[in-house]
């Protein structure tokens, strides 16, 4: 067998809940992976179905023909970004690199294979976008029979030059940031931009459709996608294949997605044991002086660690702190527009009094900087290191401790600086404004404990990417998805309960009831740590 394919089949084998599915007996892990099955399935029924009605607004609007370069421009933007954001984790320092690289094979081939192994597992994604699309366009453009079979095949190669690109700038950063100790904030900065950009493309949608602007911005998008293909000659050349049946186009696009990756990948190979080295390593700087050592205590100490942590992983520091910048976003936007108008424009101009809204604001701020606890996921991010903490002397209850303190310490500075802008804009009284300050405390003290319970009690330690534990984990699952829909019930109770009892009595209840809970959550983790 060839080499790459041994490896490659490796690769997927070893991570395939399939696979583990097929042999586990376990019926807990079993069930797990056949609720992962079935959320992934929804997932791509909502693609599906909403590339499908863009196809039914382009048909309408008869401008069929923009759907090709559509769909060739949706894949390749989602595959640069998706592969940009994976480079660090799939390619550069992942966790199996010393096993790998200890194999008789070429830097260049494990390169390679990385690569080909995050191309399977993404395309999938791909692949539903490009079905829809070729459903719609089916539909409205009843091409000849062969368009179906080249739609799909050429489907295969079109995320392949994107993420070559993505995995080329990748090489490149990594290349200039190894052996400096801040190596993922570029990947950050990009993935924080672009969860902003998709949060704020709701709103955008939202005034299209609320301002019957829908056909003229089909027009519109359809003339910039042509102006995009003329640019990006991938799109280009796919359009060409569906529309114009066009061989050289075709050969085109396979020929240059498989040269490009030869000639990449040859390139990397040349230099991948050597970042791979200076990204596990430290770098010293050149002006270092030897002082004297501060002495902290044990829980600074782990917070300290926390602290590193979170900022050593792109996929972590997003994942956890992303609730933290929308609530400071929200308090800035609102402090800059004013509570009214941020009402407004969520309401659709509701009449009503918006100061019925005062007393949801803790919860508001809440649904953001409660969104992911930290305390979720770091448990499980020990992983197979998790023997050391065990090997300390120390109580496990002050590792605990440290991990929710370090959640604290995030999330309460954007909790006190939104709550204030938005009672400053809202024109709050300051007896009510401290209130809830001091029911915000509450929230994130209850969202650090019950954060914490999660991750004690469905602690997963063998996991071979931390994907695993940050985005699909299911202690995240079982924190998040319970927590956003109590929040939201909340935030409608308080505004009912609000218009029949006064607001600071109301502050009150709350927090002593919140305070209540997140006591009886820190109380469950203590518990817990004794069989840890």
């Amino acid at each position: 067998m060839n080499r790459n394919f041994i490896l490659l089949r490796t690769l997927l084998l070893s991570t395939s809940q399939r696979n583990i599915l097929r042999h586990c007996r376990d019926r807990k892990k079993r069930r797990k992976i056949i609720g992962g099955f079935i959320g992934t399935f929804l997932l791509y029924a909502m693609i599906m179905a909403y590339c499908i009605l863009m196809c039914v607004g382009y048909g309408t609007a008869g401008i069929i023909d923009s759907a090709p370069v559509m769909c060739a421009l949706v894949i390749s933007f989602l595959a640069f970004f998706f592969t940009i954001f994976r480079t660090n984790g799939y390619l550069f320092n992942f966790r199996e690199y010393d096993m790998l690289m200890s194999l008789p094979f070429e830097a260049r081939t494990v390169a390679g294979c990385k690569f080909l192994y995050m191309y399977i597992k993404s395309l999938p994604w791909y692949l539903s976008i490009a079905l829809a699309m070729l459903i719609g366009y089916g539909f409205y453009a009843d091409p000849v029979f062969y368009v179906y079979p080249v739609w799909i095949i050429l489907a295969f190669f079109l995320p392949v030059i994107p993420m070559l690109i993505a995995s080329s700038l990748g090489f490149l950063i990594a290349r200039i940031s190894a052996g400096f100790r801040k190596t993922n904030i570029i990947q950050t900065v990009l993935t924080i931009a672009f969860v902003i950009f998709c949060f704020s493309l709701r709103f955008i949608i939202e005034d299209v459709f609320r301002n019957d602007k829908v056909e003229a911005t089909l027009e519109k998008t359809s003339e910039m996608t042509y102006n995009a293909a003329e640019i990006y000659l991938p799109a280009k050349w796919f359009a060409d294949s569906v529309t114009r049946h066009s061989v050289p186009a075709m050969l085109l696009l396979a020929g240059v997605s498989l040269l490009l990756f030869a000639v990449i990948f040859r390139t990397v190979g040349n230099s991948y044991r050597s970042i791979n080295s200076a990204l596990k390593s430290h770098a010293a700087a050149k002006k270092y002086k030897m002082t004297g050592l501060k002495k902290h205590s044990v829980v600074r100490s782990i917070v300290f660690k926390e602290y590193r942590r979170l900022l050593g992983s792109t996929t972590y520091t997003v994942n956890g702190a992303m609730g933290v910048i929308f609530a400071i976003l929200l308090g800035l936007v609102t402090l800059i527009f004013g509570f009214d108008r941020i009402v407004e424009t969520v309401t659709a101009d509701a009449p009503f009094d918006h100061a019925m809204l005062q007393p949801a604001i803790p919860f508001i701020i809440y649904f953001f900087t409660g969104m992911v606890a930290t305390t979720a996921m770091s448990p499980s991010l020990e992983g197979r290191n998790y023997w050391i903490i065990q090997s300390l002397p120390l109580e496990k209850k002050i590792v605990w401790q440290g991990k929710m303190l370090f959640n604290m310490y995030l999330t309460v500075p954007a909790m006190a600086f939104a709550t204030l802008c938005m009672c400053i804009s809202a024109k709050v009284p300051a007896v009510d404004t401290l209130l809830y300050l001091i029911l915000g405390l509450a929230l994130c003290a209850f969202s650090t404990a019950w954060g914490c319970v999660c991750g004690t009690k469905h602690m997963r330690l063998d996991w071979e990417n931390e994907i695993e534990v940050i985005k699909q984990g299911a202690a995240v699952a079982i924190y998040m998805l319970p927590n956003m829909f109590v929040v939201m019930g909340m935030t409608v109770l308080v505004v009912v309960l609000g218009m029949k009892l006064d607001h600071k009595v109301l502050s009150l209840g709350l927090i002593l009831i919140v305070t209540l809970l997140a006591g009886l959550s820190y109380l469950k983790v203590m518990a817990l740590t004794k069989n840890r």
